[in-house]
């Protein structure tokens, strides 16, 4: 049988790009230190997130010196601590380091801080932790990108970054108590009745 040599070449490309594409592959995976997320995480109940210590009280936690951590309780259609509409916006101060901690309650959600690289799914009876810095005063949304159900275009939040002078942790704990439980009895309202 005889080939033409023009077709031997494409051949022998071709297998060297599949033979190139399976190394980069096989490398990417074991070669460079990546691995895959472990299933060893500690899970909870999200039926019974008010008996865990971190979630019962969502709020914005001091731990150290410009260190902070966020506990954050995402449900159909909101955030706690984050959504301005129905409980406090999350407000840290400027040079911080911020460690957020965000499960759901319900379904599965997402937790985007738009203009960072803070993004990640949030599952029921698991807990996402996230850490970033923030060097300067800014605001940042809070997005869910995982369609939750109808009321999935209205559930947004907000973090506020402010000067360090402005910023009140005790204030933090005061505004946050009990916003959840009226923001829950607020948004059970019947279908069908627009005002």
């Amino acid at each position: 049988m005889n080939i033409h040599t023009y077709e031997k070449v494409w051949l022998v490309a071709a297998m060297v790009l599949i033979v190139g594409f399976i190394g980069t592959i096989a490398y990417g995976s074991t070669g460079v230190g990546i691995a895959m997320i472990s299933d060893d995480e500690e899970t909870i109940d999200p039926n019974a997130l008010d008996d865990d210590e971190r979630f019962a009280d969502p709020r914005v936690e001091q731990v150290g010196e410009n260190e902070y951590e966020v506990y954050v309780v995402a449900y159909q259609f909101g955030f706690d601590p984050g959504s301005e509409q129905i409980t406090e916006p999350i407000v840290v101060p400027e040079n911080s380091e911020v460690t957020f901690y965000v499960t759901s309650e319900d379904v599965i959600h997402s937790f985007s801080l738009v203009g960072t690289n803070v993004n990640t799914m949030v599952v029921p009876g698991e807990v996402s932790t996230m850490r970033v810095e923030f060097d300067e005063p800014a605001e940042y949304g809070i997005l869910c990108n995982e369609y939750c159900g109808a009321g999935h275009h209205s559930m947004e939040g907000m973090l506020y970054v402010v000067p360090e002078d402005e910023f009140d942790i005790d204030e933090q704990d005061d505004e946050s108590e009990g916003d959840r439980d009226e923001a829950t009895q607020n948004t059970e309202e019947p279908a069908g009745e627009d005002e």
